[in-house]
């Protein structure tokens, strides 16, 4: 299997590498890393009242892995890498963070990446260049990996599951819009029981943060 579109829900790679030995099923789970290791990822979150609504969206539609996967943009898709990196990582998400500024995004409508992918998502109307700018930036040094396919910016709502699923997410918020400037972006990891959690937040212009509810 390679890893789709999905986003934080696809198959962990590591750095510089094809599909590794994290990737489980296609339903999106990933496997426990090596010791040592752990699955990590970058995205943009989606700020309350849009995030938690389009994450209620996507319960609705019967996709398991909705309330484990925070609503984002991804930035840096799953990726397994060593503990004693983690360190430098951050240092260099810090020193992306401070080279940026923020900038809007308009979210209008539904998208999908059927056939290639089983994916709908919401698409962006405005910030695709910004999202575009800080990825590239972020899949750089320590995190530089390939990807299987061209970056997209978007945001999932339906993932590997039936067809006429699919086809009602992509009716139901073909009318969707929200509207929100991105302060920033967070460091994500996969928990041992499979939910993906906000371990700090890079502010852009600024700093490092712990995310809500942590310590650091």
């Amino acid at each position: 299997m390679v890893a789709d579109r999905a986003g934080l829900g696809g198959a962990a790679q590591g750095p510089g590498e094809g599909p590794s030995a994290a990737e489980t099923t296609m339903t999106g789970g990933l496997a426990v890393p090596a010791p040592g290791r752990r699955a990590i990822g970058v995205a943009i979150p989606i700020p309350d009242p849009h995030g938690s609504y389009l994450q209620s969206r996507r319960a609705s539609f019967g996709d398991p892995l909705a309330h484990a996967i925070p609503t984002h943009i991804t930035l840096l898709p799953p990726t397994e890498v060593e503990d004693a990196a983690m360190d430098g990582i951050r240092r260099h998400l810090l020193n992306v963070a401070r080279t940026e500024r923020p900038f809007p995004i308009r979210l209008r409508g539904s998208g999908t990446f059927r056939p290639v992918s089983p994916v709908v998502f919401v698409a962006l109307a405005e910030g695709i260049g910004g999202c575009e700018r800080v990825q590239a930036k972020v899949l750089s040094g320590p995190l530089a990996r390939p990807l299987p396919f061209p970056y997209h910016p978007h945001v999932t709502i339906a993932h590997h599951l039936p067809d006429d699923v699919m086809d009602r997410a992509f009716k139901e918020l073909a009318g969707y819009a929200a509207d929100f400037e991105v302060w920033g972006f967070s460091l994500y990891e996969h928990g041992l029981d499979g939910v993906w959690r906000r371990h700090c937040d890079f502010v852009f212009g600024d700093g490092m943060v712990p995310a809500p509810g942590r310590r650091g």
